[in-house]
């Protein structure tokens, strides 16, 4: 088991859902919390003792809410409805994402307004303290009416259908069940759609996305940072005069960060007075694109912090005037738009950096031996590592394209307008990995050509980046296999391991 945390349910930050997503959890819930469980559910008990018609309740679901269910059928109608909606297909999530979408759950639920008993709610706390992970499938999911196949699959298990990945090795549902101490559930009125009701599964994806664009975002500006002083380039454009005349806050923010990085700098000492007045568009507009992108993901973050924390299943019970009321929480729009704006910032980030790597090898642009190599022609140096990086930003541009003007009726017409935000925010790990990559080869590039300039030195903060990168890999004295050196370098950015380095806080590693 791994941290343990009280949890007050709709008060979640966006700090502690990170760390929910990076290591196993308990979690245990306030006794408010327990209070308004234990009202709501009692106010669904009344709906059935006294008949009244009630959609989800004891009514069909989608184009069937007119159809009454009879109470003694109300527990397969529950029953029913987890197994018809687990239709998901292809690979399943990560437990990383299943972790989070069970968190997330557990805390829409918890705000009592759900209708479920103490005891379901225990069961989701049970499979998250236990580390037994529900096998969701990835796709099946427009996002609306909530996540509802992939979030059947999580419900399932709880009927001991379906399998559970426990340390990695997948199991049937049943005895993951029994490895959290539970036995077999029998739903009741309400509580199968409580479980599929919601947008969890696409908001625990793209926080998902949002963790790891903070992570990328990082690492662009160490590696940017190094690139200016690879190239000896200008650090006149990170005045602060510039953006303050501007006036846009993350621009203001990031400008600071490439300030304080490259301050100190001896290479940047030697050409203090060198007649270039301006470098390319790459170099010298970082803070203008880059604190654009970090604008987007603040606006993201936001968005995913009320997402996280809201009640977004269908009905809704509210227990001081015993109404149950039907809308449309279930569609997940602000979290399709969120995702839509990481790929943008992602997307961008990966193509400025891309930039800066293509004139790091060009030598009539830097001035550095052709493709970053000494010996260039028996020696090709970096020139494919810059076609990879290349091919990558082109196939996120095209990955990128906005998901959620996308629309397809479902239910026959009933649900006509969708979201499609689940798609939209699973292709952000796609997109994460790609522009991982287009940085690490950056960050090899501005270290190699840091090297170059040898005995002057940069920057103690980037000297510091530097001996890290040369601690995993060697600098590039003439051609030798280079795929693991792209590995290890993507694996640095995708570790978070520089977010530390820039003074500009990022919203889930601020405490949120």
């Amino acid at each position: 088991m791994g941290d343990i945390f009280n949890l007050r349910a709709g008060h979640c930050p966006l700090a502690r859902l990170r760390r929910i997503y990076e290591r196993p959890v308990a979690i245990r819930l306030d006794a408010g919390d327990r209070a308004r469980i234990d009202a709501s559910s009692a106010l669904v008990d009344r709906i059935v003792e006294q008949g009244d018609a009630a959609y989800g309740i004891n009514t069909g679901f989608g184009l069937l809410a007119q159809t009454r269910i009879p109470t003694e059928q109300l527990e397969q109608l529950q029953r029913n409805l987890l197994l018809s909606h687990a239709a998901g297909v292809g690979e399943a999530l990560p437990d990383a994402v299943v972790r989070l979408i069970l968190a997330l759950k557990i805390n829409a639920l918890a705000r009592g307004h759900s209708g479920i008993s103490a005891a379901l709610i225990d069961g989701l706390l049970a499979l998250l303290e236990h580390e037994v992970y529900p096998l969701i499938p990835a796709q099946g999911s427009v996002g609306a009416s909530g996540d509802l196949a992939p979030l059947a699959h999580l419900g399932a298990v709880l009927l001991g259908i379906g399998q559970v990945r426990i340390g990695g090795e997948r199991l049937p549902a049943a005895d993951g069940l029994a490895r959290a101490g539970l036995t077999v559930f029998r739903l009741r009125a309400k509580e199968g759609l409580a479980l599929i009701n919601g947008t969890q599964v696409s908001t625990a994806l793209a926080l998902a996305g949002l963790f790891g664009a903070e992570d990328l975002f990082a690492s662009a500006v160490i590696a940017g940072a190094m690139s200016v002083d690879a190239l000896k380039g200008s650090d006149a454009p990170f005045d602060a005069r510039i953006h303050i005349a501007r006036r846009q806050p993350g621009q203001i923010d990031v400008a600071s960060d490439y300030r304080q990085l490259i301050r100190g700098s001896e290479i940047r000492a030697s050409h203090v007075d060198c007649t270039r007045v301006q470098d390319p568009y790459s170099f010298r507009c970082q803070p203008q694109v880059m604190g654009a992108c970090l604008d987007l993901i603040r606006n993201v973050a936001a968005t995913l912090r009320l997402e996280a924390n809201a009640v977004t299943d269908n009905p809704l019970l509210f227990t001081d005037g015993g109404d149950v009321l039907s809308g449309g929480n279930f569609h997940a729009e602000p979290v399709a738009f969120a995702a839509d704006t990481l790929a943008l910032a992602i997307a961008e980030i990966g193509s400025l950096s891309e930039r800066r790597i293509a004139v790091l090898v060009d030598p009539k642009m830097s001035g550095l031996p052709p493709f970053l190599v000494q010996n260039s022609g028996v020696n090709s140096g970096f020139m494919i590592a810059q076609v990879t990086a290349a091919a990558l930003v082109s196939e996120n541009k095209g990955i990128a394209t906005p998901c959620s003007v996308d629309s397809i009726p479902t239910s026959a017409n009933q649900e006509d307008h969708v979201s499609m935000a689940t798609h939209a925010a699973r292709r952000l790990s796609r997109m994460l990995d790609n522009a991982a990559a287009v940085i690490g080869v950056e960050l090899l590039a501005a270290a190699q050509g840091i090297d170059f300039h040898r005995p002057a030195r940069s920057s103690p903060a980037l000297e510091c980046v530097h001996a890290g990168i040369r601690s995993e890999v060697a600098f590039y004295a003439a051609d030798r296999y280079f795929a693991p050196d792209i590995e290890a370098a993507s694996a640095w950015v995708r570790s978070g391991r520089f977010h530390s380095l820039l003074a500009t806080p990022l919203p889930s590693r601020a405490g949120g």
